[in-house]
């Protein structure tokens, strides 16, 4: 019992400062069936002041592009398993990289950044704002083909945005995929040096009617 609660202060006080976050374990099971999350899935642009709590980021994270088998393939398929599709994730406390081989959120800037991403006003009011971006160090075996390693990022990066909405819709929450992101600004704020910015997708809870 005091370990079960020495743990939750612990991700707390993670979630409270711009430091980095363990996350709790996903829980990988549950959920609306299949066929009801496809006919739920819809893009929502109001969102509430309502967080998101550590376990539902963590679990939010996981499905988008997360570790699900013993070997390290993840929960969105990529081109030759390149994996490049990196998730940056924008809280009022920080902006980090999420690390799917350790459930954690590394620190890349401090403080709330989320109405950077573009410029809708919407974006700043989501409590939790994803940013994907292709890592093309990920890609070297594509480098010298520059079409496709371009043509085989956007198709994954389809993927892992697919798999936020299906999350979403499994818990009733608000998302909507943005294709208009500020790129050039975005790239210096996250100090890509071999990348890019696809897209970004707030996350949160609908304003109650």
């Amino acid at each position: 019992m005091k370990k079960s609660l020495l743990l939750i202060l612990v991700c707390i006080a993670g979630y409270a400062g711009a430091q980095n976050i363990t996350l709790p374990k996903p829980v990988t099971h549950g959920g609306k069936p299949l066929m009801n999350a496809l006919n739920d899935r819809q893009t929502i642009r109001s969102f509430s002041s309502q967080e998101l709590s550590l376990a539902q980021l963590s679990n939010l994270l996981w499905a988008a592009n997360g570790v699900n088998r013993g070997d390290g393939k993840r929960t969105a398929p990529s081109a030759s398993n390149c994996q490049e599709i990196d998730i940056y994730v924008f809280l009022k406390t920080g902006v980090y990289l999420y690390n799917p081989s350790t459930d954690a959120l590394e620190v890349i800037e401090k403080g709330d950044h989320r109405g950077k991403v573009g410029r809708q006003a919407f974006i700043e009011k989501a409590p939790v704002v994803l940013v994907f971006v292709a890592n093309w160090d990920k890609m070297a075996r594509y480098k010298d083909r520059p079409d496709d390693q371009q043509f085989y990022a956007g198709t994954d990066v389809g993927f892992v945005s697919q798999n936020v909405y299906l999350y979403a819709a499994s818990e009733s929450m608000s998302t909507v995929v943005l294709g208009m992101v500020n790129r050039d600004s975005l790239a210096k704020l996250l100090k890509l040096k071999n990348g890019k910015v696809m897209l970004g997708q707030p996350v949160g809870f609908p304003k109650k009617k």
